[in-house]
């Protein structure tokens, strides 16, 4: 039957999901199934499981195993969150900044399984030339291009554009992993991406670009990194590995983005303080929230073995020992800020921590009086300002309408990556207000921003927070093999008995880090694993990740 007919036409409009590719398993439909997660043996019911984070990934887990009839403990060193933390301005508490995740795919299936259960409500993201975007305003060497859609740009854009599609299809074989993708297709699916992944493995982004024949051009590579297509500029991930940058296109997660209506906050406290449901080992009502009092333990100090189990100390000097430990901070955190017995993990884990490459980045908030951008210039016509990318210091300005002219309005004056993040490290708040103001200025000569802003603005630099040092991971060229140390430890049946029971779950550890999706779906497989460990299964009409993990495995490569 040929593309375009029948059934497989049919498939083919299915949409695009965060499924695989390294690990296609369905998350959502494993969460969505009547017969739950699992279970654990009676006696096992009750037993305090250590979740280390109160991140996404602790959360989800915590959430889960509640659910499962477990005692989930939950320690915390900042806030609850995580990066997932929306600040709110001294001006006007009412109205917040979303420091870390503020844009999420529609793709993020098992995210949205949480989301949708919390009732919470979505608008689209204002991301460059989207259709819920009133316009863009594209500011590179100086020139100035105001569009609404793509076709509004000069024709170089669209010889970029072109090129990154030809790119896709001819060195990248997108159509069909893109249906592979929405069909479900896991041995197709499985079969091109291994292969991806034994050739591109030490390529880099830029060196992705630069050996396809349509990007020849410097010009069009420049313009491909500072501009991009969807959510904007590329070029903070040349240096990376393409692969991470095709897990990205090939699920969707470029695409269709939207944010979460009264701000990320929501998310958070909806599944701390939901109960977990009836028929489990709790009484109606408890939520994770309920069992700590409402307030999460201290941050952990101190991991170690202890007898068949494993001691965590926290902030206060309070030592715990658990049956399991799921740990969802950044890695990096086990070299410097908890002091973790080095036998929780083989050398090789230890080698892939060490390794793990984060991504910088900066973000500075204001509060302005109301959404003035959508003045019209009397003289043009056009919005006052736009959503802007620019080469200059701000890079990616951000318009956010909270609920109508009379309201204030948020503007993300600057979100910034790496080197570009780093140039603003050394300022304080107002010292990076005034140097982007004077930009800002130079962008749009005819508006007075200051008059707009109301209060002082609010900033983050990921890099420079103690409990994160970066934003997320983002493998260099060559970590594939140190990814999939990460990403299949929750798989312990082969470990030596002192290396089982401690579980690394988080953003981190995920195939799609600075997606929530990868913090839900390894949490999700901590899980899994935190169950198998104390001697439980899952319903054999609805199997989860361990369970067929040999099936659909990541793809070892030869490390001789």
């Amino acid at each position: 039957m040929s593309p375009g007919t029948g059934a497989f036409s049919r498939e083919l409009t299915a949409p695009l999901t965060m499924f695989g590719p390294d690990f296609p398993f369905a998350y959502d439909d494993w969460l969505a199934h009547p017969a739950g997660l699992g279970r654990v043996p009676a006696e096992r019911r009750g037993t305090p499981v250590a979740v280390v984070g109160g991140g996404v990934a602790g959360l989800v887990a915590g959430y889960e195993l509640l659910r499962l009839g477990l005692r989930p403990v939950v320690y915390e060193a900042g806030e609850l969150g995580g990066r997932m933390r929306a600040v709110p301005f001294p001006a006007d508490p009412a109205v917040s900044a979303e420091m870390g995740a503020m844009r999420f795919p529609r793709s993020a299936r098992a995210l949205f399984h949480y989301v949708d259960a919390l009732g919470l409500e979505t608008s689209p993201f204002p991301n460059p030339l989207s259709a819920h975007t009133p316009s863009t305003l594209v500011h590179l060497n100086g020139e100035r291009r105001v569009a609404r859609t793509a076709e509004d740009l000069p024709p170089v854009y669209r010889e970029v554009s072109d090129a990154w599609e030809k790119t896709l299809l001819e060195q990248a074989e997108l159509a069909v992993v893109e249906a592979s993708v929405r069909r479900r297709d896991a041995p197709l699916l499985k079969a091109v991406w291994n292969r991806m992944v034994r050739t591109l493995d030490d390529q880099s982004f830029y060196g992705f670009l630069a050996a396809s024949p349509y990007f020849r051009s410097f010009r069009h590579r420049e313009i491909f990194g500072q501009v991009g297509f969807g959510t904007g500029g590329w070029d903070t991930d040349f240096p990376n590995s393409i692969l991470e940058v095709l897990r990205v296109v090939f699920t969707g997660a470029d695409q269709d983005q939207v944010r979460l209506v009264g701000g990320t906050g929501g998310f958070v406290d909806g599944l701390w303080t939901r109960p977990a449901g009836p028929g489990g080992h709790w009484p109606a009502g408890t939520s994770l929230a309920a069992l700590h009092g409402g307030r999460p333990r201290p941050g952990v100090r101190a991991l170690r073995r202890a007898g068949d189990g494993m001691e965590v100390t926290d902030a206060d000097g309070v030592s715990e020992r658990y049956a399991a430990v799921v740990f969802t901070p950044h890695v990096w955190t086990l070299l410097n800020r908890v002091a973790c017995d080095p036998a929780l993990l083989s050398q090789q884990h230890w080698t892939a921590v060490e390794r793990t490459h984060y991504m910088g980045a900066s973000k500075l908030f204001v509060l302005t009086d109301r959404p003035f951008w959508l003045d019209r210039d009397p003289a043009t016509g056009a919005d006052t300002m736009s959503m802007t990318l620019t080469d200059r210091a701000p890079r990616g300005v951000y318009l956010f309408d909270q609920g109508g002219p009379d309201r204030p309005g948020v503007i993300c004056l600057s979100y910034t990556w790496n080197d570009d993040s780093l140039k603003f490290a050394t300022l304080s708040d107002e010292e990076r207000l005034e140097v982007l103001l004077a930009r800002m200025a130079e962008i749009y000569p005819t508006v007075n921003l200051r008059r707009h802003i109301i209060g002082p603005p609010v900033t983050v630099t990921w890099e420079t927070e103690p409990l994160f040092m970066g934003a997320f991971k983002a493998n260099l060229p060559g970590q594939y093999r140190y990814q999939r140390r990460l990403f299949t430890q929750f798989v312990q049946d082969g470990f030596p008995a002192g290396q089982r029971g401690f579980f690394l779950a988080g953003d981190d550890v995920s195939w799609t880090a600075g997606f929530a999706e990868g913090a839900v779906t390894t949490a999700l497989n901590a899980v899994w694993g935190v169950v198998h460990h104390l001697g439980g299964a899952t319903d054999p009409a609805n199997p989860g990740p361990g369970d067929v993990f040999d099936e659909i495995a990541p793809l070892l490569l030869p490390e001789e």
